[in-house]
């Protein structure tokens, strides 16, 4: 893929692709993501459940549906949606990632169609997707408005968005960077750039200008005294949203 795509920056994808090896390890470098993956998933089952119709007691609900996983890494989100039934896409600009996710889907038996690709390399491919995923990925693209456009030229009419990322607030700077960054080391410094945080009122914006209707907004809170990720009102810090295409 040339470095030279519109929303890819090659600095944040060496920065990622220094750490590929240790995308599976849950206590390593990627361990946030481990701890914050039972959250977010349960949220996308849900809500994609009620965007489709379907049931969320079944045990493969979105069987016949196809997914898009955007910045996909090593799979920890693409290999869930895949066990769920849908015929799952991951596409990312680090090709030590796709090939880390490779070996662990084969190793696992997941049929998952990973492609070292960016949302506009997939746009111009014409194909279209019931659901795309942009999760913890929007804070890292070298041109969120490109990235939106194309996101919307990837979800066919009828289908759904869920986007994750962070606030631009002093509160997301003292949490996201100094502290899990400088204080408590769970990410490698220079991870985020606070500048590139999305203020939810810019990113549903953002949607809204690429023919989707949000539907739902959702914090993500961290637990100080448990440990544990829970889904919250504040937006402040962490957040997901929820969009149909029109």
């Amino acid at each position: 893929m040339r470095a030279t795509s519109a929303t890819v920056d090659p600095q944040e994808i060496g920065r990622f692709a220094a750490q590929a090896e240790a995308w599976w390890d849950p206590e390593g470098s990627f361990r946030p993501l481990h701890r914050l993956n039972p959250t977010r998933l349960g949220f996308i089952r849900q809500r994609l459940a009620a965007h489709f119709g379907r049931s969320i007691s079944s045990l493969r609900p979105f069987d016949g549906l196809r997914l898009l996983d955007v910045g996909c890494g090593g799979g920890l989100v693409a290999e869930p949606m895949s066990r769920l039934g849908f015929a799952v896409t991951g596409v990312d600009a680090d090709a030590q990632a796709i090939a880390v996710a490779r070996a662990h889907a084969e190793a696992t038996g997941l049929s998952i169609d990973y492609r070292v690709a960016s949302a506009e390399s997939m746009a111009g491919t014409g194909q279209r997707f019931d659901v795309v995923l942009a999760l913890e990925i929007i804070e890292h693209v070298a041109d969120p408005a490109a990235f939106l456009g194309s996101v919307g030229a990837l979800v066919r009419q009828g289908g759904a968005f869920i986007g994750a990322t962070l606030n631009r607030t002093a509160r997301s700077f003292a949490s996201a960077i100094l502290g899990a960054e400088y204080m408590l080391g769970w990410l490698p410094r220079g991870t985020h750039d606070w500048r590139k945080f999305m203020r939810p009122s810019e990113l549903v914006l953002g949607l809204r200008r690429n023919d989707f209707r949000p539907t739902a907004l959702a914090g993500v809170g961290y637990d100080w005294i448990s440990g544990e990720w829970a889904l919250s009102r504040d937006l402040e810090v962490n957040y997901m949203v929820v969009a149909a295409r029109r």
